[in-house]
């Protein structure tokens, strides 16, 4: 049966989209429960900032270490073995936070993530070029936006979880009338009861984990992909190598979810600078992410009349001009300049990722979007740096956090560079055409 080359999502595969769909708000929950957990594990463990973003490196540093074995699994078995496995990594690090609480240790916390982060590498490796295979080659990156947009819903629950359950009832984050820390450091039965207010919602994701393991190990879900057993991987390397549009989408995806981590991070980072306790500032962290979840339905509606690459140059340059307020502002409009960043970064990722592997061989698939999702590691390498910055006080005439957006501004200029030289491949191309 072919795809019909202008249908979003044929009926045929309507149950298994919306079952890979909700993998998207799985990692998304993952993901923005654990960034607001930089700026608690600084106060409860009493570290530096730069040492409490060794969560970020260590929860990035998972999808680094294990989107190529994952891809590697994939292509030898199948994208349903790939998320069931996923799956199953994802509560074993989710259930790990019981002992890391018992042992208040900030490594065997980092360590949970880590593993944690081996079931979303292998949830993204093979989510995403799922949902593009679920039709024609012509809506994948629509498709694609689609399925992405849920990403954020997942996100949404993860901060409000954060903002309204976790950081309100740390002890570390009690404050006076003027708004300054109550406690500079914790006793072992303060921390244990902050360590246990973190553990106990990645306890409760870890269980509807295990529910979403049960429902896909019973469906029946289309194979889209078949066995390669005997393909070799060195060709397909050389193949990816040489298609320039997929090489650079690499590097700039790696831009790309530096920025992202660095802006959902340090929001709370650059509200405490101007006074703003925890849990308040994460609630500008679920306005940035509404406006994502926002702009990226309305992104993917354009899409239907505006090229993604055309989309990508356009909200690469908004979210440039937003972060250079960030900077030079500083006060609470420089906070609101940060907020709106989200709104451009909406659809980025997805955006990136079905324009790098349009071109891309089906054979080759699934070690491509490997290494798409390998360049996540971009969210490990930056926040520690960018919290370096943020501990040394003052860059020049700047507040070192608001300096410290500096680096994010670089990854958007990246981004923005891809979606201009792609526009210029098309251009040329379309002209060879037409002679």
């Amino acid at each position: 049966m072919k795809n019909h080359p202008n249908k979003l999502i044929e009926r045929r595969y309507l149950v298994p989209f919306i079952l890979v769909t909700t993998l998207f708000a799985l990692w998304g929950f993952a993901n923005d429960i654990t960034n607001p957990m930089v700026a608690a594990f600084k106060d409860i463990m009493n570290i530096s900032t730069a040492q409490a973003s060794l969560v970020q490196f260590a929860f990035y540093g998972g999808y680094a270490t294990m989107a190529v074995p994952a891809a590697l699994f994939i292509r030898r078995s199948s994208y349903k073995s790939g998320i069931l496995l996923g799956l199953g990594l994802y509560a074993v690090g989710a259930f790990m936070f019981i002992p890391a609480a018992m042992q208040q240790s900030f490594a065997f916390f980092c360590i949970s993530l880590y593993v944690l982060t081996f079931g979303l590498a292998f949830l993204e490796t093979t989510a995403n070029p799922y949902i593009l295979s679920l039709g024609s080659k012509e809506t994948s990156t629509r498709r694609l936006n689609l399925a992405q947009a849920f990403n954020p819903v997942g996100s949404l629950s993860g901060m409000a979880i954060a903002s309204f359950i976790i950081l309100p009832n740390l002890i570390s984050d009690e404050r006076d009338a003027a708004g300054n820390l109550i406690h500079t450091s914790l006793t072992p039965a303060e921390r244990a009861h902050d360590l246990a207010v973190i553990r106990d919602p990645y306890v409760a994701i870890g269980l509807v984990v295990l529910l979403m393991f049960i429902v896909i190990a019973l469906v029946k879900m289309p194979r889209t992909e078949g066995r390669s057993e005997k393909m070799n991987s060195r060709d397909t390397m050389r193949r990816l190598w040489h298609n320039n549009p997929y090489r650079w989408g690499v590097l700039a995806q790696v831009f790309y979810v530096a920025a992202q981590i660095m802006v959902w991070t340090f929001i709370i980072q650059y509200a405490d600078h101007l006074g703003i306790d925890k849990a308040t500032a994460q609630i500008y962290n679920i306005v940035a992410m509404t406006l994502s979840l926002s702009f990226r339905f309305i992104g993917t509606m354009l899409m239907k009349y505006i090229a993604p690459a055309v989309m990508l140059t356009l909200f690469g340059i908004g979210a440039t001009v937003c972060t250079v307020a960030t900077i030079l502002i500083d006060g609470m409009a420089g906070l609101y300049f940060l907020v709106a960043i989200s709104a451009f970064m909406s659809i980025m990722f997805p955006s990136i990722y079905g324009i790098a592997l349009e071109k891309v061989q089906t054979q080759d698939t699934s070690l491509g979007a490997a290494f798409l999702v390998m360049a996540i590691v971009g969210g490990a390498l930056m926040p520690p740096l960018q919290g370096m910055i943020i501990d040394l006080g003052t860059v020049a005439w700047l507040p070192a956090v608001n300096a410290s957006f500096s680096l994010p501004l670089i990854c958007f200029i990246v981004v923005t560079l891809y979606g201009a030289y792609i526009l210029r491949r098309r251009r040329q191309s379309k002209a060879q055409t037409l002679k």
